[in-house]
This record gives C-alpha cells, structure tokens and sequence, in this order.
C-alpha cells in the first residue's frame, strides 16, 4: 500500500494540536478545582457569617476569574482545529463527536456565563444565598463542561454507541447514553476532573505557604492552607481509585498502551508492575524491545491491577504486534489485512449502489461489516506503525504516579502542622509546597501525555489513523499558525502569571469590601 498522506502535514497538524491542548490544560485545572474551593469558603462564611471567609473568599475568587478568562481563548481555539486541522475526522465522526460539545456549549457553558457575572459583581446586590448558590453553580458548570469534553476524548479512546453509515461513510450515533455512560467516559471525568481538584489544592496550599514565608496574612493563610490540604486530601485519595479503574480499562481496551506504559515487550503470567525503572537507549529505529538498565518491581502486581488475578497473563507488545493464537489475539499484519479488505468493501458498495446492482452491494456492505472493526489497520503499511512512542509513555506514567503520591504526603503534613498549631516554623514545607505548584502542573500534563500519546497512532481507536484524519491543507500555513499560536499562548500565560503575581502581592482586601 503506498503512502498518500503528507507525513510532515500529519507531523505538524499534531504537533499544532498539541501545542494548543497543552497550553489550554495550562488554564483548565485551576479553574475546575478553584472553582470548588472558592464554593466551600464562601459556604463557610454564610454559615459563620464569619467575614474573614468573606475575604479569603474574594481573593481566591480574583485568582479563579483571572484564570477563567485568559483560559476561554484557548479552549475556543482548541475547538476549532477539529474543522480547520482534522476536517477528516470531523467527517468520519462528527455526528458523534459533534454532540457532547454542541451540549456543553449549550448547556455547560451556559450555566457558567450566566452567574458567574452574579459571582463576581454581586456580592452586595443579590442576598447572601443567593449568591452563594450563583458561585456553586459557576463551579457545577465548569465541571459540566469538562464532563462533556471528556465524553468526547473517551470516545475517541473507546467508540460505543455509534454504527457506520456506508452510504454517507460516516459513522452515526445510535445511543447517545452509551457514549456518555460508558466505563471510560464515567472513569475519565472523575479521574481528570480529580487530577484538576488537585492542582488547585496544590496551588492554594503555595500560594498560602508564600504569605506565611512572607509573614503577610497568617491567618488568612492558615484558613486557606486547611480547606485546601481537606480537599487536596480527599481528593488524591479518591484519584487512586480511580487511576486503579483506569489501568484496568486500558488494560481491557486499550491492550498496547498498557503495554507501552509499562514496557512490556513479552507478555507474562504473573506480570510485575515496574514502580522505577530506567530504560536503555535503543538505537533501532523497528521498535525493538527496550531493556531495562535498572528497575524495581513489585511481583505480580501488574496481572492483579489490570485483571484483579495475580495469575493472569497480560499481553505484552510482541503479543499484540504478531499475536498470539492462544490468548485469541490476531497480529497486527492480519488486522491490516481485514482494514484493507473493508476499505476496498466500502469501495466496491459504492460503485454497485450506483450500478444498482443489489447482491454486489450486499455481498461488499457484508464484507464491511465483517471488517469494520479493524477499519482503520486499513491506512496502516507495517506492523510497527501500531506501537507507540514506548519511552515517551513509559516515563510520564511514572512521573505523573510519583508526584501523585508527593501531593498526598504533602497534603498529610499540611494538616498535621496546621491542626497541631506547628505551621509557622516549617519554612521547609513553606518552600515545598511552592515548589510544588509548577509540579502540580506537570503531573497533570503528563497523565495526557499517558492518554494521548499512548494511543498513538490512533485518532480513533483502531478505526481512523491520525495520518487519514488530517485535513488537505498546506503544510506551510500550518507551520505559520504552529508559529503564531505559540507566541500568542506564550504571551497569555506570560500575562496571567504576571497578573497572578500582582494580585497574590497585593493580597486579600481589608473587610472584605470591593
């Protein structure tokens, strides 16, 4: 099969897409955490009538509107890629992938814009109540929002609830909630909205850690620094969880990024889950196996998380890459095989529903049928275009699970100081916790990492490649945006944190006044 894509089009359309999905990502954790954190101070202050929650309410309510705002344009930009960049896509899926969005900008983004407006600027034109159930409604609709996004992205990983139409070549939703109550959209929501509630807990407990270095506002940031420990707390203990179903939905789903993450060559019984490990250099350029130059691993483990049996013998790349007869797995060469035969079967039914030629037309749409789930194997020429970037996946998984487990320890000793009155002298932890704001973000960059580039080279899983989701464009004006797009973000993110910075300098407000 020869090539008829543009690799370099492909190359930077991604590269695009992923510049504009990161720097977004950049703006959407803090505002889906702080925007709950912000609900539960200011929950504290009409049930205390307390007006020190009233100040410490509004000065993280400053920071979230900041945030909230600069981070829109990105989302909008992010949006339209998918008709500007992957118009391919849009086509193959858009009457799926096109119906969560279209309802989180309806209903989502709807509830958001509406009171967060009564957020801001009506704290002494609407009663107390009411502009609480306005702040918690804010935080109810960015996490709406993000629940439809995610309903997106895990159909993409996972597509259900749909049937190809061969007459339109488009795939076509069937049942609306299959796709939005399937185990992987359920799992994604509760585990990267979790992963954002973090972020912000993280960032509340450094920024509050800087006043008290600073000895600016102690108490003030003592309050802050024992929501956001609570919260981070019981969140982080709730991503476990979470993050556990993940591994066991990939593990089902999703075999070969399972495998990438954990560098799993040869499948095993008994498979043992590398906590640490450093992998060797390998100067093959055919995706030959990656050794070990060290690890550390506990026995078993693996086969237990992904299919709750220590026995159980979990596929490893060169299972799933040349099969294996006994565990039912077909090599990739053969999944080739079938995508090609669909894809000239969709051929072949168009060209006899326009000769009208009915038992031509049913013979190939049965052929399509037959071979449709290994559609997109089709646009595949080797059997190593189907194994992802091992390493890449390898490395952010375990640095996304360490850090993971440093916010925990961090949140633990955040609330032992605070509720045994030990904080002040503990500039280690002051400085910790700082440091700990920029690690926040990076943990949450690489569990997309995980996500995104362990799929590879899927768009949709095993039915569209990324090099024929595309659109047929000019690769040099996707160079140029990739260029312009990078300043602009640059300059935003620049500009938020400048603004952060002066906000946090000038801090809370006395009385809690405008």
């Amino acid at each position: 099969m020869t090539q008829l894509y543009d690799a370099s089009l492909v190359d930077w359309s991604r590269a695009q897409f992923a510049l504009t999905a990161i720097y977004h990502w950049c703006f959407v954790p803090l505002t889906l955490g702080l925007s709950f954190i912000v609900a539960f101070m200011e929950s504290l202050y009409v049930k205390t009538g307390n007006e020190e929650w009233k100040r410490i309410t509004k000065f993280w309510m400053t920071l979230f509107g900041i945030n909230f705002a600069i981070g829109v344009a990105t989302g909008i930009i992010l949006e339209f890629e998918f008709g500007t960049n992957w118009s391919n896509y849009s086509w193959f899926v858009g009457d799926i992938f096109g119906a969560p969005l279209a309802v989180e900008g309806l209903m989502a983004f709807f509830i958001e814009s509406t009171f967060v407006a009564v957020m801001f600027f009506g704290w002494n034109k609407v009663s107390k109540k009411f502009h609480l159930l306005s702040t918690w409604l804010t935080a109810i609709g960015a996490n709406l929002s993000a629940l439809w996004i995610l309903v997106a992205n895990s159909w993409m990983q996972y597509p259900v609830g749909m049937h190809f139409n061969p007459d339109t070549a488009r795939n076509e939703m069937t049942n609306f909630w299959e796709v939005l109550f399937s185990p992987v959209a359920i799992n994604k929501f509760l585990h990267t909205v979790g992963s954002g509630y973090v972020v912000a807990s993280v960032f509340v407990l450094g920024i509050s850690a800087w006043f008290i270095l600073k000895n600016r506002e102690v108490r003030f940031a003592k309050l802050s620094i024992l929501v956001a420990a609570v919260f981070g707390t019981i969140v982080s203990l709730f991503i476990i969880i979470t993050g556990d179903q993940s591994a066991r939905l990939m593990a089902n789903h999703q075999p070969m990024k399972f495998a990438a993450m954990e560098n799993l060559y040869d499948g095993q019984r008994k498979a043992p889950l590398v906590v640490f490990g450093i992998l060797r250099n390998n100067n093959k350029d055919d995706n030959s196996k990656t050794e070990f130059a060290a690890r550390i691993a506990i026995p078993n483990f693996l086969s237990s998380m992904a299919f709750l049996d220590p026995n159980a013998y979990v596929p490893g790349i060169r299972d799933l890459t040349e099969g294996n007869s006994e565990l039912g797995i077909i090599s990739v060469n053969e999944k080739i095989e079938k995508g090609k035969t669909a894809i000239i079967a969709l051929k072949d039914y168009n060209i006899a529903k326009k000769a009208k030629d009915d038992n031509a037309s049913n013979a190939a749409l049965a052929s399509l049928l037959t071979n449709y789930n290994y559609f997109g194997y089709g646009f595949l020429t080797a059997a190593k275009q189907a194994i992802p970037p091992v390493k890449l996946t390898f490395y952010s998984f375990r640095i996304m699970v360490f850090l993971g487990f440093w916010f925990i320890l961090l949140f633990i000793l955040a609330l032992i100081f605070t509720l045994r009155n030990r904080l002040e002298n503990k500039r280690w932890f002051f400085v910790a916790a700082i440091v700990s704001i920029p690690l926040a973000y990076l943990a949450s960059q690489f569990g997309w990492i995980v996500t995104e580039v362990g799929r590879q080279p899927w768009v949709i899983q095993d039915l569209m490649p990324a090099i024929r989701a595309v659109s047929n464009i000019n690769v040099g004006s996707v160079k140029v945006t990739f260029v312009l797009f990078a300043i602009i973000f640059t300059v935003l993110l620049i500009a938020e944190i400048k603004i952060m910075l002066k906000q946090i300098k000038i801090g809370p407000k006395e009385g809690g006044n405008e």
